[in-house]
């Protein structure tokens, strides 16, 4: 069983305008409560006991909220992003927190339903990866993961444009990785975004022939990106 959890909470979310002013996108209350707070206590439910939150943008917002965790029930440990350059070189932060263990990653701004984690967090002894992926959203906006018939990634592409190789499964961008992922972490180059993308190390972990597994995400799922969205979640009772 997984008990680590990184969360990445570093970034402003510039996208949600004025009310990231304050507090950091994934601090900002979904039905009553921060974005982060909903992650921590679903993943809490599954056993999880260690967090990792990197922080960066109103880190004391998140510090507020959660200190050392005993007030929840875990631990929670920080860690903070110094240059905003991309996904992949977050998750090298992670390295100490991580040791030898495997841990389930999250972005801090994606919602979903607490028994999702219950397999995130009992990955089969052959998986070196799980990737949560979602059915027919709208792969423009992120990850086209591609799969086989053991429903194992085979490649990922990030944001396809039209004429480009596609597929109906969307990166959901909740993750469980071993160590190893950190062999591809570091291998990094940027991207044509300027980013280290953890996309494309996850991507080179399955090219390797490493087994990563796609896990398809029942019941209800969000990416917070931006204020539509939450108003959205918001207004659902």
């Amino acid at each position: 069983m997984v008990s680590k959890a990184v969360l990445l909470a570093a970034g402003r979310g510039t996208r949600m305008r004025e009310l990231s002013e304050e507090m950091p996108k994934p601090m900002i209350p979904v039905r009553g409560k921060p974005i982060l707070a909903h992650i921590t206590s679903g993943l809490a439910a599954a056993g999880v006991t260690d967090f990792l939150i990197v922080v960066g943008y109103r880190a004391d917002v998140v510090k507020a909220h959660f200190g050392d965790g005993s007030v929840h029930g875990f631990r929670v440990a920080y860690v903070t992003q110094e240059t905003q350059d991309g996904t992949g070189r977050v998750v090298e932060l992670a390295r100490d927190f991580v040791g030898a263990d495997a841990f389930v990653l999250s972005y801090g701004d994606i919602l979903v339903e607490p028994r999702n984690y219950q397999a995130l967090v009992a990955p089969a002894a052959e998986d070196e990866a799980i990737v949560t992926v979602k059915f027919s959203e709208d792969v423009s906006k992120g990850g086209a993961v591609f799969v086989n018939d053991r429903f194992e990634l085979t490649d990922l592409r990030e944001k396809p444009k039209p004429g480009e190789p596609t597929s109906p499964w969307y990166n959901a961008g909740v993750y469980t990785f071993r160590p190893s992922i950190f062999e591809f972490t570091a291998r990094l180059e940027r991207s044509p975004r300027g980013e280290f993308e953890l996309t494309d190390a996850v991507r080179a972990l399955a090219l390797s022939g490493r087994r990563v597994k796609c896990l398809e995400l029942v019941g209800e799922w969000a990416d917070v990106r931006d204020p539509e969205v939450l108003a959205e979640l918001n207004a659902e009772k």
